[in-house]
């Protein structure tokens, strides 16, 4: 068979390196157009692209993929499917349609649960205990279609986005391998999602970085673990704004945004419910450091507030 792939970040990239193991014939890549980057804003090329570069793979970036010239080059390659994961452009019915056995693509959660651009970080926020990934028949409605593969995986108590994201992204290309070696010979049973228990994880953005302190504790310690690596949770201390990257919901009582603690174990601040012991922080311009580290440089004095998001 003759796999097409399309897709752009980490996630997809691990997929796309196990179906180049795996010994599947690729005769064409499709990954968003490379974007400024980094501190000189230099052009990337996304890491799906690098793989395929460094497989000599033919790599097209269009745009989207809505007039007969963007889809020609997938035309042309005569793929018998097109795996998709994270490509992050929308694919019309025209593309749905070309390859024999249509679009699988590779999906961050145990659908029909989180449809949408950011299953992961949504299963955090939430509380979800367990996500995992669903490999789902492509239709034209928004992750909707038939899933062909489902398995899970716990969501552990202290994951971030990064760390589950790197053990979904292996998940899903084990998943991804098995699914497009059972496809010739019809082994794959496709099920229709149920009507029950759909909801969508809306696109992060940056706007919902900044910490509420009204909130309960519990909720903003899912938040920043939801929230790391990106856009990553954002309080403001003074003028300053620093970045949360660590911390844990704990019992203690006070106004919220008051500053109960600030020594080597951690920051304590008190939130709408209960306190966060914050134990990982970042001032712009600076690296992560522990809390220890962090008010050597910045002390944050005991009484101090830090305020909550601009309205």
């Amino acid at each position: 068979m003759k796999i097409a792939f399309a897709g752009t970040p980490e996630f997809a990239a691990v997929a796309l390196e196990a179906i180049l193991a795996a010994g599947f014939d690729v005769p064409l890549v499709l990954t968003q157009p490379d974007r400024p980057a980094g501190r000189g804003m230099q052009l990337q090329p996304s890491p799906v692209k690098q793989v395929a570069v460094a497989a000599g793979i033919p790599v097209h970036q269009p745009e989207k993929l809505r007039t007969p010239e963007q889809q020609a080059p997938l035309a042309e390659a005569g793929a018998d499917v097109l795996v998709v994961a994270a490509y992050g452009i929308i694919l019309p019915q025209a593309v749905l349609d070309l390859p024999r056995h249509g679009c699988l693509n590779i999906h961050g959660s145990l659908l029909p649960r989180w449809r949408g651009a950011a299953p992961i970080h949504r299963a955090i926020q939430a509380g979800d205990t367990e996500t995992g990934i669903t490999i789902m028949q492509m239709d034209a409605g928004l992750d909707t279609g038939p899933m062909l593969l489902k398995r899970s995986e716990p969501i552990d108590p202290d994951d971030t986005t990064g760390s589950l994201h790197d053990r979904l992204a292996w998940l899903g290309a084990e998943m991804i391998v098995e699914a497009l070696e059972a496809l010739p010979g019809g082994n794959l049973v496709a099920t229709p999602q149920p009507a029950d228990g759909v909801t969508y994880a809306a696109k992060i953005g940056k706007a919902e970085a900044a910490v509420d302190w009204t909130r309960p504790a519990v909720e903003l310690e899912r938040m920043i673990r939801a929230f790391n690596p990106f856009p990553g949770a954002v309080a403001i201390h003074g003028e300053t704004p620093i970045k949360l990257w660590r911390a844990r919901a704990i019992d203690a009582i006070g106004t919220p945004g008051e500053v109960l603690l600030a020594e080597g174990a951690g920051v304590i601040v008190a939130c709408g419910e209960g306190s966060l012991c914050i134990t990982e922080l970042q001032k712009p311009g600076a690296k992560r450091l522990s809390a220890a580290d962090f008010l050597r440089g910045m002390p944050i004095a005991v009484g101090s507030r830090f305020s909550g998001p601009a309205h």
